[in-house]
């Protein structure tokens, strides 16, 4: 047996292992390495940390820990609640918020799962209150996260860019970005017309409509501090929380993991008179932090400068000016996902060493169709993300590309952009994080319902998106 069959082996069992145990894929992929590295392949211990991402560590945990502050002094709580009071009572729109609200969280350096976390309790809320297909909402809230996702200081974007840097091809981080958003922003509109988008159209929050269990008496809406809920203006408010009324709230606030959309009550210690809108405000911590990240928006796309040192810098800034809102933030960064792509980049590292990567990318281009072997690659990394890790998968799968694209028969960043979209677009499965997060965030009675349809949607975007991304991006040869 070839050392580079012994090491797709491994690749194979890592993504295996860590999918149906819960073993993590990083570690897993360190101590593959080390063990394959050691036994067959002649790896010392500094061949295997000479192929750790050192670059993109920082990337992570500088973008992850300055998302982790703001989300700790409540700019993102800001964020939110602003951008779903802007709806102003339209229903249709409520789906198209929810959508911009999390590609902006990942697009400022917010994991997918932490933001689609944020977001998919609230949009639930919304869904079960204004009979909004939960489905409908559910999947504008991960493509908005695969949206966002790819902007050049968001996390897919970092891993997708740096990996085709330290591979020396052409890439194009402002077109991957408003590629992927601009296909997830289609990819949304068709999915608002399949699951009851125009039956929205011309509703009015102030008109709910009554839920299942509910008297037929008409429930005024109105704007509170912390977004719109139903109640009469001077009464005490009757509803469920997320739910409108019945065992539907009860059920879903009782489920751990979600939110419901009442008003909270003071902070711990407030005293008496507490004004409960000040939590909303725009304090001195959340305005710096805003600018902390429109600071590092700007030096990213106009000045070029390294978003993981910038992404530290800033973050160090407002731990001296706000030293409350940094506190416990480190403990809230992304630990997890840098494990996970720096353990899967330090073995595919290995890989590239002993020219496995080089192998298979010959192997690809030895086909002899390149634009069937340009196919094949999306195919693969659309259906193996719809069951592993997309960052897992961006990691991998560029550099097996890499040879492949060195020919010169293929456009490196119409290659790159239509697997960075067809891997993406598949965490609408609820076997990904992002699925099942949304599925957990549905009331108790619709969860199996739910779970069934995003299943079929995750299944069919596996099957359409890399055909279509591969006709849009590669096909033409414009890039």
């Amino acid at each position: 047996m070839s050392d580079h069959v012994i090491a797709l082996i491994a690749l194979v069992l890592v993504f295996t292992v860590a999918t149906f145990t819960s073993v993590h894929m990083g570690a897993l992929a360190i101590g593959a390495a080390f063990i394959t590295g050691t036994l067959f392949f002649d790896q010392s211990a500094d061949d295997i940390f000479g192929g750790f991402p050192g670059d993109l560590f920082v990337v992570l945990v500088g973008v992850t820990f300055l998302f982790a502050i703001a989300k700790n002094n409540g700019t993102v709580d800001w964020l939110v609640h602003a951008s779903t009071r802007a709806v102003r009572g339209r229903i249709a729109l409520i789906p198209w918020v929810m959508f911009l609200i999390t590609a902006a969280l990942t697009a400022v350096g917010a994991v997918v799962p932490a933001a689609v976390a944020i977001v998919a309790p609230i949009g639930m809320g919304f869904a079960a209150r204004y009979r909004i297909h939960p489905v409908l909402l559910g999947l504008f809230i991960i493509n908005g996260a695969s949206a966002g996702g790819f902007s050049p200081i968001g996390i897919f974007g970092s891993i997708t860019n740096g990996v085709v840097e330290r591979n020396g091809l052409a890439g194009n981080p402002a077109l991957l970005f408003a590629a992927s958003f601009a296909f997830n922003v289609v990819l949304s509109g068709v999915v608002f017309l399949l699951f009851g988008g125009r039956r929205l159209i011309g509703r009015r929050a102030q008109d709910p409509t009554p839920a299942p269990g509910t008297t037929g008496t008409r429930a005024a809406t109105h704007d509170g501090p912390h977004g719109p809920h139903d109640g009469p203006r001077d009464g005490p408010r009757t509803g469920g929380g997320c739910a409108a009324g019945g065992s539907a709230g009860a059920a879903a606030a009782a489920e751990p993991g979600t939110l419901t959309l009442t008003r909270p009550g003071p902070e711990p210690g407030a005293g008496p008179g507490t004004d409960p809108a000040a939590d909303q405000r725009l304090d001195t911590a959340r305005l710096l932090t805003l600018l902390g990240l429109l600071s590092l928006v700007v030096g990213a796309l106009f000045f070029d400068l390294n978003v993981g040192l910038l992404a530290m810098t800033v973050t160090v800034v407002l731990s001296l000016v706000s030293p409350a809102s940094s506190k416990g933030a480190v403990d809230r960064c992304a630990w997890s996902t840098v494990l996970l792509v720096c353990g899967i980049v330090t073995f595919v590292g290995m890989m590239e060493r002993i020219g496995t990567i080089d192998y298979l990318g010959k192997e690809v281009a030895g086909i002899g169709a390149p634009l069937l072997g340009a196919l094949l690659i999306c195919l693969i990394g659309s259906v193996v993300s719809a069951f592993a890790s997309t960052t897992g998968i961006l990691g991998a799968l560029i550099p097996i590309a890499v040879p492949f694209l060195l020919s010169g028969e293929i456009g490196a960043v119409g290659l790159i952009t239509a697997l960075a979209i067809s891997s993406s677009v598949v965490d609408s499965s609820p076997i990904s994080t992002s699925g099942a997060l949304v599925t957990a965030s549905a009331p108790a009675e619709q969860r199996d319902a739910v779970f069934r349809r995003l299943m079929q949607w995750g299944l069919c975007m596996a099957a359409v998106a890399p055909p279509v991304t591969w006709l849009l991006f590669v096909l033409p040869g414009w890039l």
